[in-house]
């Protein structure tokens, strides 16, 4: 365990004064690094003029409208309007509400081994079926598929309100799609009037070295959830779609979806500092040649191989055992990494995308030295 004192670019620093290199930022949400000053200021300047006042329609405030106009301006046309909420999980339950909302259908689909969160939606989502167990009964009239499996497509009939995916599934061992596969789901949402969600809680905001993951995969969902790596460091979440589909919770009934603090100003500040340093900046690109830098570096007989895109990626180990070790080690030696939920052989491995080469070398060969030893 870590007592934390302060935290500042790639680093976290702990009350005795030492510190770690963070190949793990929030576990994703740290996305342009810890204590940005951009996003200080912004946070600073918003809060001198109004914290909160209400998000139900009855205010306009400046940072809210700005980001999503920022947003709308970057992303296809069809997904011109976004909601924000609290969290990614929260958003994904807004997305379900408009799909079955939109479509007027009950039936969803899932992956296997997904994960979205753990609200009653989203758990009923998860493929660990022992921490679904004990909340039963969950959401009913919800089926599942195997990720890049293209003969379960045939599962997704005209009783199907939505498909709902990771555009890389993250929990299960960044399992990315494989032969155009997104593009068929959303062929076959197409054909039988499904609509198609991706989550793009963590492959969102840059992480992929595209803004949004599904830019990778030739495929425009019908829903975009996200969140994490938007806040840089304070918590936010969003679902987007077209404005005529948003359009639906309006009525039947009124504010068919609400809340309190989603799309609050200073979160919004914040968060609109930190697409602008994403959007502005070499931050993407610098993503792509540093996944290849860590591909590079990071060889070694007790790595199997390393999956992911961009800065998600995870080392998948010969054995559980070697993870929890490297893992373990690691922190004693100055470097966070993590585990993920269901693969168990994964060792996380997504640092801030503002992290310099020089600190991946250092990470990377803390890393071999271990592995070297275990």
């Amino acid at each position: 365990m870590i007592e934390v004192s302060k935290a500042t670019g790639s680093y976290i620093y702990d009350t005795s004064g030492k510190k770690y290199l963070d190949f793990v930022a929030g576990v994703s949400a740290c996305s342009v690094g810890h204590s940005n000053n951009k996003i200080i200021n912004a946070i600073k300047k918003q809060s001198e003029k109004y914290l909160h006042v209400m998000v139900y329609g009855e205010f306009i405030t400046e940072p809210t409208l700005k980001l999503a106009k920022l947003l709308a301006k970057h992303l296809p046309k069809d997904l011109n309007s976004t909601y924000f909420t609290n969290s990614g999980t929260e958003a994904l339950e807004g997305a379900i509400k408009l799909a079955r909302r939109y479509t007027g259908r009950r039936k969803i689909i899932g992956a296997k081994n997904a994960y979205h969160g753990s609200t009653m939606g989203a758990l009923t989502l998860m493929g660990l079926e022992e921490r679904k167990r004990p909340f039963e009964p969950l959401i009913p009239e919800v089926s599942f598929i195997e990720f890049n499996n293209f003969d379960d497509l045939s599962k997704i009939d005209n009783n199907t309100s939505c498909v709902i995916l990771e555009t890389i599934q993250g929990s299960a061992g960044f399992i990315v799609p494989k032969y155009d596969y997104l593009h068929h789901v959303k062929k076959r949402c197409k054909e039988v009037g499904a609509l198609l969600i991706l989550d793009e809680i963590q492959t969102g905001i840059g992480r992929t070295g595209k803004l949004f993951g599904f830019e990778n995969y030739n495929c425009i969902p019908d829903i975009i959830v996200y969140g994490k790596g938007l806040g840089g460091g304070v918590p936010i979440g969003a679902f987007t779609s077209s404005k005529d589909k948003m359009d639906v919770l309006h009525i039947n009934p009124i504010l068919g979806h609400i809340t309190t603090f989603g799309g609050n100003p200073l979160i919004s500040a914040a968060a609109l500092a930190t697409l602008k340093i994403i959007l502005n900046t070499k931050i993407m690109k610098n993503v792509v040649s540093n996944e290849k830098y860590i591909r590079s570096k990071l060889v070694h007989e007790k790595i199997k191989e390393i999956r992911g895109v961009g800065l998600m990626l995870c080392l998948i180990m010969k054995n559980e055992e070697t993870t929890n070790k490297l893992v373990l080690k690691a922190k004693n030696n100055g470097l966070i990494l993590f585990w993920l939920l269901i693969e168990k052989k994964a060792v996380r491995i997504t640092p801030p995308l503002t992290i310099t080469k020089k600190d991946l070398k250092i990470g990377c060969e803390i890393i071999l030295q271990i592995l070297d030893k275990i």
